[in-house]
């Protein structure tokens, strides 16, 4: 799957981490770049001293000459020119990344670091795939004095990483959630120790398929939902056995039928907050003759008009995946069938 705009030029996707110091960006994105996903991946680490040590800490990857130093300033103001001549050497490698991670300072204010990329001049060459936030769960309410840029940090993220929940007791996770929800409302916060989230949750890009994974298994690994009689209705819901069972939940989604674009785009705006990240290649009847690649994260709605189909059979295929006895298939199933267009008159 790739991203293109109008003029044809393919976008490359871009995630920010962001969260303040200490929450364990560097260890998230080092859990990013050590992962099995086959992505040729660019690392932009900018750290607010005048030693960016957070790129000492990225593993083996500066050697190779993959990671471009920011230091002596923040990305989102001091060195902002800085960042922009940095994609842009990135993007003249002789092997073109088709990822970028930048990590941002700890007490990086992440709007600036999107205006940058909502630039007219960039636009064209990058799409930001997601802002996600980094938080420390046991020092949250921490420095009292820098909560306002801590909550911007929140405020700006399309995701939430509630990190090291293994230092704290249940009950002050709850209390964070609270606390979260009741200023950002549905808010997709994910829970993880060590910067251990699944790759098909951090990972955005239209080329990464979470079926390389092993997040969808055999048909007949599924549980078809109870409520629907039609086993060929596509509405399969499936917790994976192996890593991360406990906490997260796929589902998947078929149809031949066209589905309505506005429509679409309408539902997955309103989600539930517990689906993290829902992806696909998508049939519309406004668009017959080409994909339409969909892409979302946490809050981040990204709906685009790809390739032609070049001979494949038009068909729309759609996964999500969310929070461990939270991914209610036939609410999932209903909220898409609901997009499907109306015939054409007679």
């Amino acid at each position: 799957m790739t991203f293109t705009d109008q003029s044809g030029m393919e976008a490359i996707p871009l995630t920010v981490l962001t969260g303040f110091l200490g929450a364990g960006k560097t260890t998230l994105l080092n859990r990013i770049l050590t992962g099995d996903h086959g992505l040729r991946v660019a690392v932009l680490v900018n750290d607010f001293g005048s030693i960016n040590i957070d790129a000492e800490l990225v593993l083996g990857i500066e050697s190779e000459g993959d990671v471009i130093n920011l230091a002596n300033g923040c990305v989102c103001c001091n060195i902002r020119d800085d960042l922009v001549a940095a994609v842009m050497q990135v993007m003249t490698r002789a092997e073109q990344p088709e990822y970028i991670l930048l990590e941002a300072s700890g007490v990086a204010d992440p709007s600036g670091i999107a205006l940058t990329f909502m630039d007219e001049n960039m636009r064209n060459r990058i799409r930001l795939d997601s802002i996600m936030c980094v938080i420390d769960a046991e020092q949250v309410f921490a420095a009292p004095e820098l909560m306002e840029l801590k909550l911007r940090q929140v405020a700006f993220a399309d995701m939430l990483i509630l990190n090291k929940v293994d230092l704290v007791a249940t009950e002050e996770i709850e209390r964070i959630k609270a606390w979260l929800d009741e200023r950002f409302h549905r808010c997709r916060l994910v829970q993880a120790s060590h910067g251990n989230v699944p790759l098909e949750i951090l990972l955005s890009v239209g080329r990464f398929d979470p079926m390389q994974l092993g997040v969808a298994p055999p048909v007949e690994d599924f549980d078809h939902s109870p409520n629907c009689s039609d086993h060929n209705c596509g509405h399969r819901l499936h917790y994976r056995r192996e890593n991360h069972a406990e906490r997260f939940g796929t589902w998947s989604y078929e149809t031949a039928m066209p589905l309505s674009l506005e429509a679409l785009r309408e539902a997955v705006r309103k989600l539930p907050a517990s689906i993290y990240r829902c992806k696909g290649v998508v049939h519309v009847g406004e668009e017959p003759g080409r994909r339409v690649i969909l892409q979302v994260v946490g809050k981040r709605v990204d709906i685009a008009v790809a390739d032609e189909w070049n001979g494949q059979v038009p068909r729309t295929c759609i996964i999500a995946i969310g929070a461990h006895d939270c991914v209610d298939a036939t609410e999932l199933g209903q909220v898409f069938d609901r997009c499907r267009a109306e015939p054409p008159e007679v």
